[in-house]
């Protein structure tokens, strides 16, 4: 980059050196294409193991768009809808995805980046009873993120009133997890990859944020649930050739349980980001636990940070103030959180620690 301290999202880096090494040790290894390697079905067991789910149906795609536009338009007949937080990512930068494949998002109203069991059955029980409904979309799924665009966490009792909500409705639950090494690292969740399997019915492990070079894991664990899924995702442009790529990235990811340590760096960095600008009584915005750190600053102290940081400007606060976000990474390095403390001490003129 441009010499800048890299905040600005979890994804500035190559890969984890092991992946690296796995990619170079197999390239001259003749192997199918199509995800049917031997590399890619090493990689579904680890996966269903990790998952406790044996029967899951699992397949790889390149990254997180692709396979959230994929997977909704899979789950959805074409007169229906996916319920989502008006904060989630298919709503806000997913540059209309979901709409291009004919699919409204319906959109509720977040509380720091989360969507309640509550608020989601008030929207059924509106369609249901709604006079027009002929003329209207039908919600047909829900559509969560963990950890969510705001780097919250469900809880297990949030996530499972939900699954049964969805059940009751006869609707699938699906799970974005682009984050979720991140929230499996947080000592703050008490959800585990065969929690989610148990209580969703389709949701993606997240390898682009999460070490991978590339790609995402995404988990059917009812096995038949989408019939044709290869069709589907080939349909949509997104069934690589060399799928051994993405096949020995998550062989990897899940050999000794790597990908459940592999975003400890971020929760520890973050941690300590988090400590030293509350101590500068710099306003932290959401309650983030995870990888994603949001604050408050002034205008006029987001041009001097520019200069030697990179980070995300996320939302206008008011005329003088903005929201920006500095994410931590897989990769993240004390010494560069370090440097970033003494930035925020130095342009604010407030003292660290």
């Amino acid at each position: 980059m441009d010499g800048r301290l890299p905040f600005s999202c979890d994804y500035l880096q190559g890969a984890h050196p092991r992946i690296l090494k796995r990619l170079s040790e197999s390239n001259f290894e003749s192997e199918a294409g199509y995800g049917e390697d031997s590399f890619s079905e090493v990689a579904r067991e680890r996966i269903r193991l990790a998952c406790a789910s044996p029967d899951a149906e699992i397949y790889f795609l390149l990254g997180g768009t692709q396979s959230n536009a994929t997977v909704i338009d899979a789950l959805l007949r074409m007169y229906q809808g996916v319920i989502a937080a008006d904060s989630g990512h298919i709503n806000v930068h997913e540059t209309g995805a979901i709409e291009a494949d004919g699919h409204k998002v319906l959109t509720l109203k977040n509380h720091e980046g989360k969507i309640s069991a509550s608020q989601i059955e008030a929207l059924l029980l509106a369609y249901q009873n709604d006079e027009n409904q002929k003329h209207m979309v039908m919600p047909g799924m829900v559509y969560l993120s963990h950890p969510t665009e705001y780097g919250s966490l469900y809880s297990k009792a949030e996530l499972r009133e939900i699954s049964e909500l969805c059940r009751s409705y006869h609707i699938p639950l699906y799970l974005d997890g682009a984050r979720l090494a991140y929230a499996l690292a947080c000592p703050e969740n008490d959800l585990s990859l065969s929690d989610i399997a148990k209580l969703c019915d389709v949701f993606y492990i997240g390898g682009t944020k999460c070490g991978a070079l590339l790609g995402e894991a995404v988990v059917i664990p009812k096995r038949g649930l989408i019939p044709h899924m290869t069709s589907i995702i080939k349909q949509h442009g997104a069934l690589l050739e060399k799928g051994r790529i993405l096949g020995i990235q998550f062989d990897e990811l899940f050999r000794d349980r790597l990908y459940e340590r592999i975003g400890v760096p971020a929760i520890r960095e973050a941690g300590r980001i988090r400590n030293a600008l509350l101590a500068m009584n710099i306003p932290l915005c959401f309650d983030s636990p995870s990888n994603q750190i949001f604050c408050l600053l002034e205008n006029r102290f987001l041009r001097a940070l520019a200069e030697k940081v990179d980070f995300s400007l996320w939302e206008r606060y008011d005329e003088a103030h903005s929201i920006i976000r500095l994410a931590t990474s897989w990769a993240s390095r004390p010494e560069d959180s370090e440097a970033l403390i003494a930035c925020f001490a130095e342009k604010s003129g407030r003292k660290a620690g």
